[in-house]
C-alpha cells in the first residue's frame, strides 16, 4: 500500500475522529455553562483503536512524516480525552445503564439466548414434574424448608414471602440483596471454569425456582405465589441469565482464545462483559427493592401486581431490547 492509497482510504475515520474530539471539547465548554450533547464514546474509542493501528503501521513502512505527525497528533489528543475523563456523576450513569448497558446485552446476543434456554428449560421441566408428583420437592428441598414456603405464601400471611427470621420489609430487602448478588456472582464468576459452572448454576436455580413454583401451585397457593414473583422477577430473573450470559462468555475466551493467551482473551472478555455486570448489579438491586416493599404487601390486590409487573416486563426487554441503538455508531 503507498502513503497516498493509505491517506486516501482512511482520511475520512482521521476528520471523523478530530470531529468527535472537537465536540468533546465542547462538550467540556458547554457543560460548565449549559447542557453538554450527547458524544458517541463507543465510537470515539473504535476511532481510536483503528488511528493507533494505523499510526503503527505508518511507522513501520516509513511513510511520510507529515502521514506520521497528523496520527500522532490525533491518538495523542483522542488518548488525553479519554483517559482523563472523571465524570462519574448521573450523566455518566446514565449513559451506562441506558447506552453502554444495554449495547452491550445485545453484541453478546448469542451468549444470552444459550443462557435464556439452560435457565427457562429446568424452570419449565422441574415446574411441572412437582407440580404432578409433589414429593418429588424433597428431592430439591428439605421437609422443613418446603414447610417454610408454605408459611412465607399462605393467603393468610400478614407479608408475602418473608422469613421467619425477619420481622421487617426493610430486613428482607437487605437478604434479597445479598441472596441475588450471590446467585449472580455464582452464574457469572464461574464461567471461568471453561463456561460449564456457568451452564451448571443456571440450570440449578431455574430448577429450584420451577421445582417452588411447581410445588405451591399444586398446593393451592399459586394465588400468592403468582402475584408475589410477577412484578420483580422482570428485574432478578433476566439479570440472572445475563450474568450466566457474561460467564459464558468468560468461559468461551478461556476455551477458544484464538490468537491471544488465555489471560489476555480472559482480560479481553472481562472487559467486554462489565458493562453487563454493571447493569445486572443495578437490576438486582431494583429487583430486591421491589421484592421486599412491594411484592411483599398482601394489601395490593392482584390484578394491580399483573398489571405493574406487565408494564416492568415490557420497559425491561425494551430497555435492553431498543435503548442505545442510535449511538451504537
Amino acid at each position: 500500500m503507498t502513503p497516498l492509497i493509505f491517506e486516501q482510504r482512511y482520511s475520512a475515520e482521521w476528520q471523523e475522529l478530530a470531529q468527535l474530539l472537537a465536540q468533546v471539547r465542547g462538550d467540556k465548554l458547554a457543560a460548565q455553562g449549559r447542557a453538554a450533547r450527547d458524544v458517541p464514546g463507543h465510537r470515539l474509542t473504535q476511532l481510536y483503536r483503528r488511528a493507533c493501528e494505523q499510526l503503527a503501521l505508518a511507522r513501520s513502512r516509513s511513510f511520510p512524516a507529515h502521514l506520521i505527525e497528523r496520527l500522532e497528533s490525533l491518538t495523542h489528543e483522542a488518548h488525553q480525552l479519554i483517559y482523563s475523563q472523571r465524570d462519574y456523576g448521573a450523566r455518566k450513569l446514565a449513559h451506562l445503564l441506558f447506552t453502554t448497558f444495554p449495547q452491550a446485552v445485545r453484541s453478546h446476543a448469542n451468549y444470552v439466548w444459550v443462557a435464556a434456554l439452560v435457565f427457562v428449560l429446568p424452570t419449565v421441566v422441574l415446574g411441572w414434574l412437582v407440580f404432578k408428583q409433589p414429593e418429588l420437592i424433597l428431592s430439591v428441598v428439605g421437609a422443613e424448608t418446603a414447610s417454610q414456603f408454605e408459611e412465607m405464601y399462605s393467603p393468610t400471611a400478614e407479608s408475602i414471602g418473608r422469613r421467619r427470621n425477619a420481622e421487617t420489609d426493610v430486613a428482607m430487602f437487605g437478604f434479597y440483596i445479598r441472596n441475588n448478588m450471590t446467585v449472580a456472582l455464582q452464574c457469572f464468576a464461574s464461567g471461568l471454569a471453561a463456561g460449564v459452572g456457568s451452564l451448571f448454576y443456571l440450570a440449578f436455580n431455574g430448577g429450584y425456582t420451577g421445582a417452588i413454583g411447581g410445588y405451591l401451585t399444586q398446593r393451592g397457593m399459586g394465588g400468592t405465589f403468582y402475584p408475589f414473583v410477577a412484578t420483580h422477577s422482570s428485574f432478578e430473573l433476566t439479570a440472572i441469565v445475563l450474568a450466566g450470559a457474561a460467564g459464558l462468555r468468560l468461559g468461551h475466551a478461556w476455551l477458544a482464545p484464538r490468537r491471544r493467551t488465555r489471560s489476555q482473551a480472559l482480560v479481553k472478555a472481562a472487559r467486554d462483559v462489565l458493562p453487563i455486570v454493571y447493569g445486572v448489579l443495578a437490576m438486582l438491586l431494583i429487583a430486591a427493592a421491589i421484592e421486599a416493599f412491594w411484592s411483599s404487601s398482601s394489601l395490593v390486590p392482584s390484578t394491580v401486581k399483573y398489571s405493574v409487573a406487565a408494564l416492568c416486563w415490557t420497559a425491561v426487554l425494551g430497555w435492553l431490547w431498543l435503548q442505545g441503538r442510535d449511538r451504537a455508531g
